[in-house]
């Protein structure tokens, strides 16, 4: 796998809204491509998308952009085996401990390379097509959210949606090629 580094933290409202430091929520996976190419300009990166009718990435843009699947799957094992790096209760918020609500970023134990939340909160949206022959345009989402289920966050389970889908329990973290 390509070297590429990885937000530490899921984009926080106050980075993508100027709002504060929960996750931001309720973005589309268009909004988080769009975000990723203004934060690549505000930084002086030359954008990873070319947006039009269909969002490319270009993959030897130096500018901010979605982990693919294995990007995201990689870092969350941050070389561990098993379907969590520790202890679900330590390391996520899930239906069984968030009082029903998303939590500021970073309350939890990170994983073993400094990444916190990639399980629990909110699920972030990932580059690749989820299975274009079945679902078409629906894009990848992974890691759990504040309201599912023990079962559900896990480093392996994955989740569709239509790249336009916004929802209280869908973020994003940005990612750059190294």
């Amino acid at each position: 796998m390509p070297a590429f580094e990885l937000g530490a933290i899921p984009v926080t409202q106050e980075q993508y809204d100027g709002g504060g430091n929960l996750p931001a929520v309720e973005v589309s996976w268009l909004d988080a491509v769009r975000f990723c190419n203004t934060l690549s300009e505000r930084d002086g990166l030359p954008p990873a998308y070319l947006i039009g009718d269909e969002v490319e990435w270009d993959r030897s843009a130096a500018g901010y952009r979605l982990p693919t699947e294995a990007e995201w799957e990689h870092a969350c094992r941050a070389g561990t085996e098993g379907p969590r790096y520790g202890n679900l209760d330590e390391i996520a918020w899930y239906e069984g401990n968030s009082g029903g609500r998303l939590h500021p970023s970073g309350e939890k134990r990170p994983n073993a390379w400094g990444a916190y939340d990639l399980l629990g909160n909110t699920w972030d949206w990932c580059w690749d097509l989820y299975d274009p022959a079945v679902y078409g345009e629906y894009r990848v989402l992974k890691g759990g959210g504040w309201a599912d289920e023990h079962w559900s966050v896990r480093v392996s389970v994955r989740r569709r949606s239509h790249p336009t889908f916004r929802v209280d329990d869908v973020g994003f973290r940005v990612a750059r090629s190294s």
